[in-house]
């Protein structure tokens, strides 16, 4: 696999975490900016466990998943890939929105309707289970309802869907739903932000390491 953390392209400011362990399994992070964010502390985390590998950045929507996805996992043989799509397929974007990201749930229109996503998960989960045996979802994280390009409650709706395909598939959720929805404010970038704070994010890794750790 190609390695994308050369520094040209080191844009998650992780290279000096990739000093590989020989003879520790090969654990692949797939996902959006929220993954970025506890990319870091899983690495730590996990470091006497396994190499962790991730995407080069954020990883967007399940329309990116299907044209990346052979270009993230590569010819690396993989214990384990962690994965997520959502919190880009549900958000309503306008052209003219000055938002951050053009993000306009009033005037915008969804990137990714559901039945499409449902349809693109259900071939990306395919895909993957051809690449590796052992696959956790983390279902899409907590959606406040301030959020200026995104309805709370499309966050439910899709990982509605997104569980049905995986319990079809025999593939492991890690429900960071739950985990961020109990989340206080301060643990959010900002009021209506869908982003953490560090520790918000240090506390997502505990549990993606977690579940990492149980299923190698």
């Amino acid at each position: 696999m190609t390695d994308f953390f050369t520094p040209e392209r080191d844009r998650l400011g992780l290279r000096a975490l990739l000093e590989e362990q020989k003879g520790l399994p090969m654990v692949l992070l797939i996902g959006d900016s929220i993954s970025c964010g506890y990319t870091e502390g899983v690495m730590e985390g996990l470091r006497d466990v396994c190499n962790i590998r991730r995407a080069p950045d954020n990883c967007g929507d399940t329309r990116r998943g299907m044209k990346d996805l052979s270009l993230w996992v590569g010819d690396r043989k993989w214990e384990l890939i962690h994965f997520n799509w959502g919190l880009h397929d549900l958000c309503y974007r306008h052209p003219e929105s000055k938002v951050y990201g053009n993000r306009d749930k009033e005037r915008g229109t969804i990137s990714v309707p559901l039945e499409e996503y449902r349809a693109n998960l259900e071939t990306l989960v395919v895909s993957l289970k051809t690449f590796c045996s052992k696959l956790i979802w983390a279902s899409t994280t907590f959606i406040p309802p301030e959020e200026a390009g995104r309805f709370q409650g499309d966050d439910g709706r899709y990982n509605k869907v997104a569980a049905e395909i995986m319990s079809d598939h025999g593939v492991t959720i890690n429900d960071l739903h739950k985990l961020t929805s109990e989340f206080p404010p301060e643990l959010f970038s900002c009021l209506g932000d869908v982003h953490f704070t560090k520790e918000g994010s240090d506390r997502i890794a505990e549990t993606v390491s977690h579940e990492i750790r149980r299923h190698l």
